[in-house]
Formats: C-alpha cells, structure tokens, sequence
C-alpha cells in the first residue's frame, strides 16, 4: 500500500552537511589555533607533524562538509602551514614540488573525510529504513550491508 504525505515533513534518513562558509571558517579558525599551538609547544621547524595535524583537522571538517567545501579548506590549511608552519615564519613561499604536495595531502584527507562521512551517514539510513520493516518481518533483505 502507497502511503501519501507531504514532502519534507519527516527526519531525514542522511543528516545535511554544514554551509561551506561555516566549514571555511572553522578551517581557518582552526588552522589557525593548531598551528600556533604546535609552533610554541614543538617548535616552528617541524612541518610534517604541523602538515599531520593539519590534514587530521582537514578530514574532520570533511566529514562535516559538502564535497565543493574541500578545495577552500585545503587551501585555507596550506595558507597556515605555509605561512606559519615553516620558517621562515610569516612568509609565503611556493616550492613547486613541496607544495604542491602538501596541498595534495590536504585536499586528500578533505575529500576522504567527506566520502567516509557520506558512506558512514547512507549506511546508517539504509539499516534505519530497513529497521523500519521496509524489507519484511525480520529487517533483512540479504543486501550487502546484512551481517
């Protein structure tokens, strides 16, 4: 039997991302206390543990994210370690190679934050809705998520 209401009524199986000026200021904000942070605790000669912390926080704001936020948020990352996580300190520079991987890094870890949360948040809609009885009295239609 169909079952009519009105659209948009009901919780969403899949949680929306948050507005991408919101993550892009949460990257900056963020990059901005980690690498200061890491500069006074470990020194501002360490730029692969700043690059670590950085493209850690990168994943985290992508599982928040939609996937247009990512390029912003890892360029945003790369502005404070470029500027700020490698000496000379306030200076940008570009070493092609170096940034251009650093950047990859970032843009990277942005892109899997955000698929990991996109296939985390469908998995748990995909069990929600079958838990709900739409695939028969035990909530099991043999799909691949069954275990």
């Amino acid at each position: 039997m169909i079952e009519w209401g009105p659209l948009g009524t009901a919780a969403r199986p899949v949680p929306q991302p948050v507005a991408t000026p919101l993550v892009w200021a949460a990257a900056f904000g963020g990059a901005l206390v980690l690498v200061a942070v890491l500069n006074t605790v470990a020194g501002g000669d360490r730029p692969e543990l700043v690059l670590a912390a950085l493209s850690l926080m990168a994943c985290l704001l992508g599982s928040y994210a939609r996937f247009t936020a990512a390029p912003g948020t890892a360029l945003l990352c790369w502005l404070f370690l470029n500027g700020f996580g490698i000496p000379p300190l306030g200076t940008l520079t570009w070493a092609a190679q170096r940034d251009a991987f650093w950047l990859a890094c970032l843009l990277t870890a942005t892109l899997v934050g955000t698929a990991l949360a996109r296939v985390i948040h469908a998995r748990a809609a995909y069990h929600r809705l079958i838990a709900r009885g739409g695939a028969g009295a035990t909530g099991r239609d043999g799909g691949p998520f069954d275990a």
